[in-house]
């Protein structure tokens, strides 16, 4: 059976930190593109930063708009128990602190099925280039989010994440009543704009106010 590997720590300690973020990269990709396309881009501070690492650089092998097979949920389950067992382990090093799940990507399609499978949580969730995993057609979990704060994002010239896909998306998270917002992006390729990242800063800079009210 394949396994996932170590994740990148990047920012102050969990114990530390006001936020915790786990940003999950695309396919092909890395932790370390995921530190260069965008926390080393982003202005923010006391927040713990873990980056996963996905076996052979992918967290399911199929493209996120096709049926899913038994295969596919098999890789999929796989990698949403990794990211549960990542947030356990920061819910244990700093217990009720906000948790933000985002990602890039497959990354952000991976949270998304986090959040409807385990949502929700204390935090938000950021999907940058993302959609659900499968078709209408298949069998996928539907969790209610109850308001919980949800950024999603997409483009009219993604080649991976076509406009439908996307849509499908918005579709989903309003029935899940996720207190949403969403930006699309005109003839962006695929990739991180400067949009994109001042967006997540505030996201993540409007909870570290939050806590800090709260201390």
């Amino acid at each position: 059976m394949t396994t996932h590997h170590t994740p990148l720590l990047l920012g102050v300690t969990p114990e530390e930190a006001q936020i915790h973020c786990i940003f999950i990269h695309g396919r092909t990709q890395s932790p370390e593109d995921m530190r260069e396309q965008v926390i080393s881009r982003l202005k923010v501070s006391r927040v713990a930063f873990v980056l996963p690492r996905a076996a052979g650089n992918s967290w399911y092998g199929a493209r996120a708009t096709e049926r899913l097979t038994p295969a596919t949920r098999e890789e999929l389950d796989r990698s949403l128990v990794y990211v549960r067992s990542i947030a356990d382990d920061l819910s244990r090093r700093r217990h009720a602190t906000p948790l933000v799940i985002g990602g890039f990507s497959q990354g952000a399609c991976l949270a998304l099925e986090y959040a409807m499978k385990y949502g929700p949580w204390q935090g938000a969730m950021a999907n940058l280039t993302g959609c659900r995993v499968g078709t209408v057609e298949c069998d996928r979990p539907f969790a209610d989010l109850d308001r919980m704060p949800v950024y999603l994002t997409g483009s009219d010239k993604d080649p991976w994440i076509p406009v439908e896909a996307f849509s499908g998306a918005v579709e989903n998270l309003a029935r899940a009543r996720a207190r949403l917002r969403c930006d699309v992006l005109p003839d962006r390729s695929h990739e991180v704009s400067s949009q994109e990242i001042t967006s997540l800063e505030d996201l993540l800079s409007a909870i570290v106010d939050d806590r800090r009210a709260a201390l």
